[in-house]
């Protein structure tokens, strides 16, 4: 019943080996063609690498293991670091591209060897295709049946929604700027090259403001997915030991969930004592986390009444 095992962290890894690669190679084209739009790229890949690297740091960290100061463990550390990747995509990404594509439109500069920005751009775009097309690899490992749009307003992996968003918009950040380029350098208008500049801080300012809206509310305090709560509720109500279900409670802890559970418990025999009722409790709870694996901390109150 447990959904499959999404690896974020090899998304990670080769997001950040791609976007690496794509800065270097961005960062010494925008340099030589003077290309507005290509330093705009640059600077994206650049923040990108950093913004991996503090989901890196928020996996990291969710490890940690709980202690009276934080008894449900660093879980939802993962979620801050995902919440500050989208302000920094909004910031350094976003802003500086819009900014520079505005400069660019009031200190028009002529492109420098052009078709070297183009190579770069293809060159790019190939990358970052190869990059996103591993992330969907462990998307498609998490989100089911589910197509991507609900996936992205459901998941609660943050840090694969960052990853996979990422990689979608420099994707098309790279489509962009190649338009832009490419109509510069057929009709020698330099606005060209501004509004692609422009256009690109634009796209990475929505992204950034549509991750922030979902990781916030993460950070609030989100249960499992919609479709888990189902699942869960489900398996309890089938339970021999569970009469009826009057509540239940659920909390995504980064990669982890706690489970409250109030449930009205079968009538038991009339010499049945309290060791009784805790073995079924326990059953319960112990096939509860064999069905359904994430969840590490459980809590099961039996009563009569909600």
């Amino acid at each position: 019943m447990s959904s499959a095992h999404a690896n974020p962290i090899k998304a990670i890894l080769l997001a950040l080996g791609a976007n690496f690669a794509i800065f270097v190679a961005k960062l010494v084209a925008a340099i030589v063609t003077g290309s507005g739009a290509m330093m705009a790229e640059a600077v994206h890949s650049l923040a990108d690498c950093g913004n991996q690297g503090l989901l890196l740091l928020g996996i990291r960290q969710a490890r940690r293991p709980p202690s009276d100061e934080y008894p449900l463990g660093w879980g939802r550390a993962l979620y801050f670091w995902s919440f500050l990747v989208a302000i920094l995509l909004f910031s350094v990404g976003g802003m500086f591209s819009v900014y520079e594509g505005i400069h660019k439109l009031t200190h028009a500069e002529p492109l420098k060897w052009p078709w070297l920005a183009m190579g770069v751009l293809v060159f790019g775009i190939v990358v970052e295709g190869i990059s996103l097309r591993g992330c969907l690899v462990e998307v498609n490992k998490s989100r089911g049946d589910q197509n991507l749009w609900t996936w992205s307003r459901q998941t609660r992996s943050s840090e694969l929604l960052v990853i996979f968003v990422e990689d979608l918009a420099a994707l098309v950040g790279l489509c962009l700027a190649a338009l832009a380029v490419g109509a510069t350098m057929l009709t020698g208008n330099l606005m060209f090259d501004a509004a692609g500049t422009i256009a690109i801080g634009v796209l990475l300012i929505v992204v950034a403001v549509l991750v922030a809206i979902e990781v916030k509310a993460l950070l609030i305090g989100q249960g499992v997915e919609p479709h888990r709560r189902d699942e869960l509720m489900g398996f309890l109500e089938s339970r021999p030991e569970i009469a009826q279900v009057l509540n239940l409670i659920t909390l995504q802890m980064g990669p982890d969930v706690m489970g409250a559970v109030k449930a009205q418990m079968q009538p038991m025999q009339p010499a049945a004592d309290d060791q009784q009722l805790i073995a079924a409790i326990n059953t319960v709870e112990a096939a509860m986390k064999a069905a359904f694996t994430d969840i590490r901390w459980s809590f099961f109150e039996p009563d009569n009444a909600d």
